[in-house]
């Protein structure tokens, strides 16, 4: 099943109020978002240039410490579906249980998709992916294991969308050009700025050039280019998150045990936890105006982002409770 996080219309639709009425931590996006700065008349404007493109790209690879080639993309989604389209269809494995839409993605464009449950089980695929750290439980795999893995499938696939945080997982600083090696980044999730739909794929130069010419000349817009860049370069910024988020990891794990829920994983961006029915603690929670989400596969997971103000933490401790 495609299902997602972030459906807030179907919450309203079950339990009422207004959009301004509930916290959406149904997905791992960061309710503290990189303040988005004055933008120029040319953003709006005009089509994106080449030299606006390549600053772009220059931006990604500091902040990602690498020296691969780089397509700038409408969000992590948009390069998981261009992933099937790389090359000919054959046998993907996708190590799970993780995000569904590689699987999804793989499957619409004719793969043949297996999902396993460990890293060796991955050997012999025309193409794998891995998502590194794990949406939903925050397994780690680290670079050394994934550069392994690498000469034993066809194509690799590592989703980083939620690695901003732990750049010490990151494949991004190790490909060396293999051309084995595909790397996609999320811009949205830990700058908080989702609607921008912006992200990255990594590999080397001519899979990169090959990518480049599926998206076309304007793969991304004027706006996300320059808040992007803008973004990326802020150092101090993703500092000062990412130690935020780490304090704030303890903080929700501390609120949910004292409900009696086990942590069973996470990341800085969300986290995930056992309890004796998720579905009914997902209706306690939305009673509150507080959206979670839920998985069709267990019957007792529940995750939940982070809150973004002191007043959403307040809420949350409190219903909760």
């Amino acid at each position: 099943m495609r299902d997602h996080g972030g459906n807030i219309d179907g919450a309203r639709a079950q339990f009422g109020g207004n959009a301004s009425d509930w916290i959406d931590l149904s997905t791992g996006i960061n309710r503290v978002p990189y303040p988005v700065p004055d933008l120029s008349a040319a953003a709006w404007q005009s089509l994106p240039t080449q030299t606006a493109l390549t600053s772009l790209k220059q931006a990604a690879a500091k902040a990602y410490h690498t020296t691969a080639s780089i397509l700038p993309v409408a969000g992590a989604q948009a390069a998981i579906q261009m992933m099937p389209r790389f090359r000919s269809v054959g046998l993907a494995r996708v190590l799970g249980p993780t995000y569904n839409e590689h699987a999804a993605s793989l499957r619409a464009a004719g793969w043949t998709v297996e999902d396993v449950g460990t890293l060796d089980a991955l050997s012999g695929a025309d193409l794998a992916v891995v998502v590194n750290p794990n949406n939903p439980d925050g397994q780690e795999t680290s670079p050394k294991e994934l550069l392994a893995l690498s000469s034993k499938v066809g194509h690799l696939v590592v989703d980083e969308s939620f690695a901003d945080a732990r750049p010490d997982l990151s494949l991004a600083p190790h490909m060396d050009h293999l051309n084995t090696l595909f790397v996609l980044r999320s811009f949205g999730k830990f700058y908080g700025l989702a609607g921008l739909r912006l992200g990255f794929v990594l590999s080397h130069p001519d899979n990169i050039s090959q990518l480049a010419d599926m998206s076309g000349p304007w793969p991304v817009s004027g706006i996300a280019i320059e808040v992007g860049r803008r973004a990326l370069l802020d150092s101090e910024w993703a500092i000062s998150t990412i130690s935020r988020l780490n304090q704030e990891v303890c903080q929700m794990d501390s609120l949910a045990q004292t409900a009696g829920w086990t942590v069973r994983g996470g990341t800085e961006l969300f986290r995930l936890y056992e309890t004796p029915s998720a579905q009914n603690a997902q209706y306690k929670l939305a009673q509150k105006h507080i959206w979670s989400r839920i998985f069709p596969w267990s019957p007792t997971l529940i995750r939940l982002g982070m809150p973004g103000t002191t007043a959403e933490w307040a809420r949350l401790s409190e219903a909760l409770q």
